[in-house]
């Protein structure tokens, strides 16, 4: 009787699932159970982050520091376009994604593979801004597990960024004075 009912509540739920997906969708291919996914593999993230965080023992800050929120953001600026779109990582996104073309400077656009269940996470690893929250917890978390290397390495983030910005600044003063 309790698996009928089981059985009952499973093609219920699926059902209205289904029928959620199909009403939001507005006859696009949108992935809702995927995103689904990705959220509860966030939480589940996030979630072992935080018990790292409080059997190390590390206490949290009242409130973080201007500079470091400051140098918290423009690292997972950096990191999470290197990962998203440098040329240099296209091999982790591969499995995910279809190469399409190159986009900007040392940046590739690539399209999420729409088979097998790959479709969330090419979404997720082309997209800086999806990304960007994956990467800003695991930078935060990484200042209170590990506060001088995580920082050492963001301001590594944080000079590439800059350096980035100096580069393309100097191609665009070339290009205006020679004409190219």
């Amino acid at each position: 009787m309790a698996m009928a009912v089981d059985s009952r509540i499973r093609r219920h739920v699926s059902s209205l699932l289904r029928r959620t997906e199909r009403d939001y969708s507005a006859d696009h291919e949108r992935p809702l159970g995927g995103y689904l996914t990705a959220i509860a593999g966030y939480g589940a993230y996030t979630a072992v982050l935080a018990a790292a965080v409080r059997l190390r023992g590390r206490p949290l800050p009242d409130q973080p520091e201007p500079w470091e929120v400051v140098l918290t953001s423009v690292a997972t600026f950096r990191l999470s376009r290197l990962l998203s779109k440098g040329s240099v990582t296209s091999p982790l996104r591969a499995p995910f994604t279809r190469y399409v073309g190159p986009q900007g400077p040392a940046e590739v656009h690539e399209e999420a593979h729409a088979e097998d269940g790959k479709e969330t996470i090419g979404e997720l690893v082309t997209c800086p801004f999806c990304i960007s929250v994956w990467v800003a917890s695991t930078l935060t978390a990484g200042q209170l597990l590990w506060p001088r290397a995580t920082r050492t390495a963001m301001g590594t983030l944080a000079a590439l960024a800059g350096a980035d910005a100096l580069q393309l600044a100097y191609s665009a003063l070339v290009e205006k004075t020679t004409g190219d």
